[in-house]
């Protein structure tokens, strides 16, 4: 079955079945639906061709009088998105408490998870945009309705951040699909642009915004701590291992081959930008007391990695910021859902009150402990082949690439400084007060680590898989800007 519009019918149906479900059965429900699109998946992935380019298309006319369709497709770039959203959708949920959460919850889940997947396959700009949205809503409502602290007040913020950006964006959609010669949303007629210099140069901004919000490189990053802290744990998934490779997925996927000359003109800026938030991030992660704000702001160091690894417009750089967007999620899903189980046993998350876990929770701390080491980038986890490569593709990078690796390199060194930092704090030493209610994990909770620690070991053994989807794809993007740049 190649349908590839069944992957975003799916959960749409998914969500407005689940809204009617007020039992506990709810969170049952839903991760089996969401297992369901998992084998959905599974055929667009044996059959795929990496060499193929787009595949898999699907075209319907929407508004025919304003030449807009819903157009559909997979390539190399998107395909590991895809994977990743289905992928860690199950996941996510099954680590949710299912006497806390009922039917809308789920639903605003899978809600979610139908705009993640029209964001990655849309070959049109309209498309495209409806899905961006799509994907704001639910997150919203998940962390406004069963956030914490002060809710209302860090949601709307983020909110605003995103929307806002979003508009600069649909007003840069709006201009390009005026200067396309029959009025299209189509990527292909974008891309196909060549426009001055001028015109690409606010372009690049116009988009830039938009996708620098959602990652978010510094400095509009501003939203992302408090908003990751006081999000449910599910929602904090959702945010970091997901919907922030929105923004990155968007750099590759629109703005380089629309505007490789405002790439050109502002990539240094960027860059800067990037190295600054990965120093800045790293050492405010290492003065936090809470253990999600470590993460939180991890993040923001990690992923400004990876878009500087975009920006090198290097072959090693660019394939660095593929692999590493999928052991990102994976990190980001696993090491919060530990976090979620620390507070829930022991009603904490400051590393002041913590201690002496791993003596009574041994299991739990063995597969904190690798997550910790794929994080940091340790040979043979997920961790090191990205990290390797965007280092490399900085190093690459034509003007200032010695200083951009050594820098970049500090996300190896401050990140295993205040991860190593995290789990002595929580694992090690003396039994806390606070840490004697702990009790070591077991049933679902086993097999949830089991999964995210089998996936850290084994795209760390054997990266090259996915390496290879995606590889004839950058190579395609790069002949693409390079051809548009000379």
């Amino acid at each position: 079955m190649d349908n590839l519009f069944s992957l975003l019918l799916l959960p749409l149906l998914s969500a407005i079945a689940l809204v009617f479900v007020r039992s506990d059965r709810a969170k049952w429900v839903a991760l089996l639906l969401s297992l369901f699109n998992v084998g959905l998946t599974l055929p667009f992935l044996l059959r795929f061709d990496p060499q193929g380019g787009i595949q898999f298309e699907q075209l319907w006319v929407w508004m025919e009088r304003l030449n807009v369709n819903f157009h559909i497709g997979l390539d190399g770039i998107s395909l590991p998105l895809v994977l990743l959203t289905n992928g860690l959708i199950p996941v996510i949920i099954a680590t949710t408490d299912g006497k806390r959460f009922k039917g809308n919850f789920y639903a605003l889940v899978l809600f979610m998870q139908l705009g993640l997947l029209l964001v990655f396959t849309a070959l049109d700009a309209f498309s495209f945009y409806v899905g961006w949205e799509i994907a704001l809503i639910p997150i919203y409502f998940i962390c406004a309705l069963w956030g914490s602290g002060d809710r209302v007040a860090t949601n709307l913020k983020f909110f605003i951040y995103t929307f806002a950006g979003s508009i600069f964006m649909l007003i840069g959609i709006i201009y390009l699909y005026q200067q396309t010669p029959v009025r299209s949303f189509e990527w292909t007629a974008f891309t196909a642009l060549n426009l001055p210099d001028t015109a690409q140069h606010w372009i690049f901004w116009a988009f830039f915004l938009a996708f620098a919000i959602k990652i978010p490189i510094i400095p509009f990053h501003t939203w992302q701590p408090n908003t990751y802290v006081q999000a449910p744990a599910a929602g904090t998934m959702l945010l970091s291992g997901i919907m922030l490779k929105m923004g990155i997925y968007g750099l590759l996927r629109w703005l380089l081959p629309i505007a490789p000359l405002g790439v050109f003109e502002y990539g240094t800026l960027v860059m800067i930008l990037c190295v600054v938030g990965i120093v800045y991030a790293s050492l405010i992660a290492f003065r936090q007391d809470d253990a999600k704000r470590v993460i939180a702001y991890s993040s923001i160091a990690h992923v400004g990695l990876i878009a500087g690894g975009v920006f090198s417009l290097t072959i090693d750089g660019m394939q660095g910021a593929m692999i590493q967007m999928v052991n990102h999620g994976i990190s980001a899903v696993g090491l919060f859902f530990v976090i979620d189980l620390i507070e829930r046993h022991t009603g904490s998350r400051s590393l002041s009150t913590l201690g002496g876990l791993a003596s009574r929770a041994p299991k739990l701390a063995i597969a904190f402990l690798i997550l910790v080491m794929g994080a940091v980038g340790l040979p043979l986890t997920h961790g090191f082949i990205g990290e390797f490569l965007l280092l490399k593709g900085l190093f690459g990078t034509a003007e200032y690439g010695w200083w951009y690796a050594i820098f970049g390199g500090l996300t190896l060194i401050l990140g295993a400084v205040y991860m190593l930092r995290l789990f002595q704090k929580t694992m090690l030493g003396e039994l806390s007060e606070q840490s004697s209610t702990i009790k070591d994990v077991k049933s679902i909770d086993v097999v949830i680590l089991a999964v995210l620690v089998l996936f850290v070991i084994v795209i760390g053994v054997l990266p090259n898989y996915l390496l290879q989807l995606s590889e004839p794809s950058i190579q395609n993007l790069l002949q693409q800007i390079s051809f548009k740049t000379a």
